[in-house]
């Protein structure tokens, strides 16, 4: 399984294995490793079975900017990760998903400061097209651990990137979390060996956050 052959995952401000730049996180004490998997649509901001086709489409969901800045004040990093086929589709293009994903970062921190989103992952292509980084495969999982790792460890280098059986010396993911609506995102946490957390898409983070930072692992 080469990667040129697995349809990896996009990011939505940069090239895949551009240098990451991490913004230090709110809190005291060094970072253990800890990342929170976000899905977007249904997690983050309100689903739409039409997809969110612009900016001013895209509404949070209740108290989600408070929550992503406790997952951060507890010491994880926020790797968001989502599904987007509309690009693969040719509804529209990438452009559009950056505008969109614009919005989301500003909503975010107008309603709390520290709702910052340390890596956006998206895969683009079409549910036929088989490719590695489409949940419920792990692809984004694997690109978002390696690149905030190399960016933690090595500031302003350019990741190496693996997938599949290709990535041999996977660190461990006990203390991370994948957060999503569906059982695509569950079946990712599972091939990625994360644990999987499923929301109410109606409400969002918030309504997992005490489950998350409850579990003895902040």
């Amino acid at each position: 399984m080469g990667c040129e052959r697995m349809l990896l995952p996009c990011r939505d401000d940069s090239t895949l294995e551009s240098p990451l730049e991490l913004v230090d996180l709110p809190f005291f004490g060094e970072w253990k490793g800890k990342i929170a998997y976000i899905d977007r649509d249904g997690v983050l901001n309100q689903a739409s079975e039409d997809y969110i086709n612009s900016p001013r489409e895209l509404v949070l969901l209740p108290e989600v900017a408070q929550a992503v800045g406790e997952l951060r004040r507890a010491g994880y990093r926020i790797c968001v990760i989502t599904n987007q086929s509309p690009v693969g589709r040719g509804i529209w293009g990438h452009d559009t998903l950056a505008e969109i994903h614009s919005r989301l970062r500003s909503l975010l921190q107008r309603d709390d400061s520290d709702a910052l989103l340390d890596l956006i992952l998206y895969s683009p292509y079409a549910p036929w097209e088989g490719s590695w980084a489409r949940k419920p495969n792990p692809g984004m999982l694997e690109a978002g651990r390696q690149l905030i790792d190399t960016a933690h460890v090595n500031p302003g280098s350019k990741p190496s990137l693996f997938f599949g059986h290709e990535w041999q010396d996977r660190p461990d993911e006990s203390g991370s979390v994948l957060v999503g609506d569906r059982s695509s995102d569950l079946c990712a946490a599972e091939a990625h060996g994360v644990r999987g957390v499923r929301c109410d898409p109606s409400i969002g983070l918030s309504g997992v956050i005490e489950t998350i930072l409850g579990d003895g692992n902040e």
